[in-house]
This record gives C-alpha cells, structure tokens and sequence, in this order.
C-alpha cells in the first residue's frame, strides 16, 4: 500500500496536529477531570465502573442474607440501612419492597454502570487508539460528553435509592404495565420517584453508549496507522468494532422506549398501556390501546445484543492474553474475526426467545429457536480456537492467564446451558427460574468479570508504568474461580427444582423448591450459595489493595513491553505522554507475530520491517516466504 498517502490521511485525522503549536502543560482539572485525551477518560471510565461494579455486588450480598436466612435481621449493618428510607430495612429486618429494589438495580448497575462502562468504554478508550497507533480518538470532546453522560446517569441512578419509596422495583427488564403504574399517587412526586428517575438515568446512560459507538466506530475506520490493514487488526480491535455496531443499532430502540414509557407515567399518553386495566380493584383511567408487549419487543431488541456486548470486549481480551502467554499465534484468526461479524448480525434476530411465555405463534417461535442455536456455531468457532491456540504453546501462567484461561470453561458452561432454554418447550418450565440466573451469570461474572480483571492486570503496566503484585494476584484469583462456582452451580439445581429467581422469601413455601437434590433441598440451597456469596466479596480486597497500591509501589514495568508482546500498544512509552507515540508507529506484520523460525526472540512486534527472507505467519494460513 502506498504508505506516504495513509500518513497523509492519517495525519489530516489527527485532532491533536503536532507541530502547528506549542503543547502547553494543562491544570488538574483539564488533566484529569474535565480532561478530552482518550486514555485519562479510559481510566475515568475504568475507576467508575469498578466502584459501581463492587457497589452492584454489595447489593448482591445483601440481597443473599435476605434467601439463606430470610425475615432474620441482618446483623452490624441492618439498622444504618434505613438510610435507604424507613420502609427499607425497619429493626434491620429487609422488606419485600426493598428487595425488589435491590434486585431491579444490582442488574441494572452491574450491566450498565459496571461491566459495559470497563468492558467496552474504558478498555475500549485506553487501548484501541494504542493498538491501532492512534494519537487520540476521533473526536475528543464527544469522547468526554461521552463519559459526562454516563457519570450522570450513575449519579441519578444512585440518588433514586433516596428518594420517597426508595429505587426502583420493577426489575431491571422495567416490565409494563407495572412499571408504569408503580411508584404513583399522592405519597410520590412525579418525578423524583425510584421509577421515574431509574428511565432518566437509563436515557443518559444510552446517550453516553452512542456517543462513544460512534467514536469508535470512526476512530477505528478512519486512525489506523500505516500499514495497519483490516486484518492485521489485533482480534480486539474487532471486538470492539462489532461492539460499537451492537450499541449503535441496538440502544435507539430501547432508548425511544425509555422515552415513551416516561411519557406513559408523566405525560397521560398509553404507548404501554392496555385498556380495560383495573389496579387493586380499581378501573385505571387512561386513554388505553397501548401494549404491553410493544416494551418487551423494543427492550429485548437491545436485550439480546446487550449480551454480545458484554462478552465480545472480554473475548478480545482473552485473545490477546492467550496469545501472548501461549508464546504462540493465535489459531484461525480470520475465522475469529468472521465468527465476530457473524455472532453481531445474528444477535439481533434472536431477542424473542426471551418472551417464549408470551403465547408467540409457532411459525415464528420456529425462527426464534432456529436463530438462537444457529448463534451459538460463532460462540464455538471462537471458543474452540482459543482452545487451540493453548494447543502447543510454551504457557506461562501469569496472573491475567490465569483469569483468560478461566474464562474459556466458565463461558462454556454459560453457552452449553442455554441451549435448554433456545426451545420453548424446556423454557416453559425454566423461565424465571433460578436456572436463568445460573446460565446467564456464568456468561457475565466468571465469564466477562474474568475477562475483565485479566485485562487489567494485562495492560496495568501500560496505564501506571508499575506491575500489580503477582502473589496478591493469585490470591485474588483462586478464592475468586472457585467461590464462582459454588454461587452459580447449584442455582441450577435450584431452577430445576422450580425455584422462581425474583422470590423475596427465598423459596421456603414452595413445594417443588422442597424436594432435595444432593442432600439439601432448593431452599436450604440458599445458605451454602450465600456463604460463598460473601466469601467472594473476602477475596476482592487483596485485589482492592493490590491495584491502588500498585500505583505508587508496585514493582516498576522492566521495558515499556514487559509481558514482551508484539501489538502496537507495546511501542508507546508507559504511561503515554499526549499524542501516545514518540514517533508515529507503522505496521508491516499481523498482530500476533510470536514465535517466528529463525529469530533470536520469540516475539516480533508490528513495527518491526520484514527482512528478506524472513518466514512471518499470516492469519489462519501457513507461514510464507518473502524474498
């Protein structure tokens, strides 16, 4: 390719030209805070996320003491707990209402504020710009607008938990019409009530989403370094292309839902309302003809996409890690890549099967079942060539290894038990039961949570110029696998028994829960599956501790490439300075050049030149010759 024409036109692109003025050193509140360099927002998001992500898992927690031991107070912290509003935790003892509460906002903070802000916004932010040897992203300050959005929806989010009646009740799904009805009458203001607050904050959350999809989308289009073609793309480079897709696409819908189920509970319209509805014995006087189902399609349409969004940035950095720590290419790349593509176009026409109870037709229940176990042939390509890419390699399992290799069998687990649920037939029975939790979380914690602590343990270096200890690392990651486990196995015996996931009283009533299954019946499940619940809470603290006292004593990063790596990333300084790149990187190989035939190292970085002669391994094909 004509190498002098894309610097050119990289050069055009870059919103930071150097050379035309002087760089004047900006204050702290430029620097950090209000600040516009890509990788300052990455930690901003980074920093976020993971307090909202120990903030959803503390809701968890408590949530766990109301199922193993339920109507007994919760001891030390009940009583300061009626901070949250005097029908939430009286004598210390949880309320149906506040249980609902917490479950309606664990899901909604741990996916929305936790996992995509670190998974896609702050990964996303701090990484691909270096990995494609980009000085910055496209557009700068959208990129800031873009985190501004987001802290402000987290920071209504949370208000809503003081409000009158507390956060909202109705799951994180919204279901209408309870959603709409809910939190209403003379006891609650109209607008700064749980519900009414939980779809403003959503509003701004999504808004925050896009505005960064089409930063990404353009950065990674239009930024690529010389040399940088389509495939030799880092595979998560493409990972967070197809994200940025699946957020563009599929956030407006849900986002016009928002819109018009805020309208139905403010304004007197029925986008969501049917008519005829009586609420505690009393008619509901509204214009009606609005449907129900119409809110279940619309968030469903992002629900099933919102999937893909979580576990394709974990993917991605699952494959860099592997690569590095197998020493060796990874397997089929191309075929990763398409099997991307694919799984991003197949996730929108698979949403239905969330809503098999609807009472869906069978001609049309036939293609939602038919596009849910097709989608699942891309999961595997990936999977398997992970799998093989270990095949052969010298390994070393470092810490982030030690999580990308976790990751392979947990999301497996999640992957092969949601085949049951494809059919309408099994899923009659397993919907909304503890089943559900089972398979869905171990997608989403020991998958994606895995994937993401692996890569900050991975790129740390980069961030701080510092390593995060090895020992404490170990020590958060085996309490961390095997508490997994222990939470999220036995969920499944709990759904088989019929156990429903939003019971406020854990199940004790139930008849089928009753019925026991390795010694225990599916209530009394819930006390062992609590214990490890905390336990689990235990184990982060040495990550807690380990990642801020890293920043100023940890061991300092040997070279700028310590874990010795080949993508472009690995060429900028630690801590990159403005503008990332001493001197504006080229590319002249694929991304995963380790173990090279005749070479005094097992590792050749992107920038390096081919030399004559030399063997270098192009994607999924055999090595060639260049003369």
């Amino acid at each position: 390719m004509d190498t002098t024409t894309h610097v050119g036109a990289h050069a055009a692109h870059d919103p930071h030209p150097h050379g035309e003025h002087p760089h004047h050193e900006l204050g702290f509140w430029r620097k950090y805070i209000f600040s516009t360099d890509h990788k300052v927002i990455g930690i901003q998001y980074g920093l976020c996320g993971l307090v909202f992500l120990f903030l959803g898992f503390s809701l968890m927690m408590m949530m766990r003491w109301q199922l193993a031991y339920p109507g007994q107070a919760l001891p030390v912290i009940g009583k300061i707990l009626n901070v949250f509003g005097p029908g939430s935790m009286p004598d210390g003892k949880m309320t149906p209402e506040f249980y609902n509460s917490l479950g309606a906002m664990h899901g909604t903070i741990m996916i929305f504020l936790g996992i995509v802000p670190v998974a896609f916004a702050a990964f996303g932010n701090f990484v691909v710009p270096l990995q494609i040897g980009a000085p910055d992203m496209t557009f700068p300050k959208i990129n800031a607008a873009s985190f501004w959005a987001f802290f402000v929806g987290g920071m209504i989010m949370l208000f809503s938990f003081f409000v009158p009646g507390g956060a909202a009740k109705t799951g994180w799904t919204a279901y209408t019409p309870l959603s709409i009805i809910t939190d209403q009458g003379g006891t609650y203001d109209p607008v700064f009530n749980g519900q009414t607050l939980w779809l403003i904050a959503f509003i701004f959350l999504i808004t925050s989403s896009l505005l960064g999809a089409v930063n990404f989308i353009s950065t990674i289009i239009q930024l690529r370094a010389p040399g940088l073609t389509w495939m030799r793309l880092p595979f998560f480079v493409w990972a967070q292309f197809v994200t940025a897709f699946l957020l563009l696409l599929a956030f407006p819908p849900l986002e016009s839902a928002l819109i018009m189920q805020l309208m139905d509970r403010l304004a007197g319209t029925s986008f969501f309302l049917p008519s005829g509805l009586v609420v505690n014995g009393t008619p509901l006087h509204v214009s009606g003809g609005g449907s129900p189902l119409l809110w279940q399609h619309l968030f469903w349409f992002l629900g099933h996409p919102e999937v893909y969004v979580l576990i394709l940035p974990a993917m991605g950095i699952v494959a860099e890690i592997i690569a590095n720590n197998s020493r060796k290419p990874l397997w089929g790349y191309k075929s990763l890549v398409f099997a991307a593509l694919v799984l991003g176009f197949l996730s929108f026409i698979v949403w239905a099967h969330h809503m098999w109870l609807t009472g869906m037709g069978t001609a049309v229940s036939a293609f939602f079942q038919t596009t849910t176990l097709i989608i699942s042939i891309p999961s595997v390509i990936i999977l398997s060539a992970f799998f093989i890419s270990l095949w052969g390699g010298s390994i070393r399992f470092t810490v982030p290894m030690l999580f990308a290799t976790a990751f392979l069998p947990m999301f497996g687990i999640g992957g092969l038990t949601g085949i049951p649920l494809a059919f309408n037939s099994a899923d009659l029975y397993l919907h909304d039961t503890y089943y559900v939790i089972a398979h869905f979380h171990y997608i989403v914690a020991p998958g994606t949570i895995f994937g993401l602590f692996a890569g900050i343990y991975y790129w740390y270096p980069k961030a701080t110029g510092r390593m995060m200890n090895e020992f404490w690392g170990k020590v958060h990651f085996w309490p961390s696998f095997i508490c997994m486990n222990l939470i999220f196995l036995p969920m499944f015996l709990q759904g088989m028994l019929g156990m429903h996931r939003r019971w406020y009283d854990g199940g004790q009533g139930w008849t089928l829960a009753g019925d026991k299954v390795w010694g225990l019946s599916g209530f009394q499940w819930n006390q062992p599956i609590s214990i490890a619940a905390w336990c689990m809470g235990l184990a982060q603290i040495p990550f807690i501790i380990n990642f801020f006292w890293s920043m100023r004593h940890g061991k300092k990063a040997v070279s700028d490439n310590p874990w010795e790596a080949t993508t472009l990333e690995w060429t900028a300084p630690n801590m990159p300075p403005h503008g990332n790149f001493v001197t504006p990187p080229v590319a002249y190989r694929g991304p995963y050049e380790y173990s090279l035939p005749g070479r005094d190292r097992d590792f050749t970085m992107q920038n390096e030149p081919i030399e004559p002669g030399e063997q270098v391994h192009h994607p999924s094909t055999e090595p060639v010759l260049h003369a």
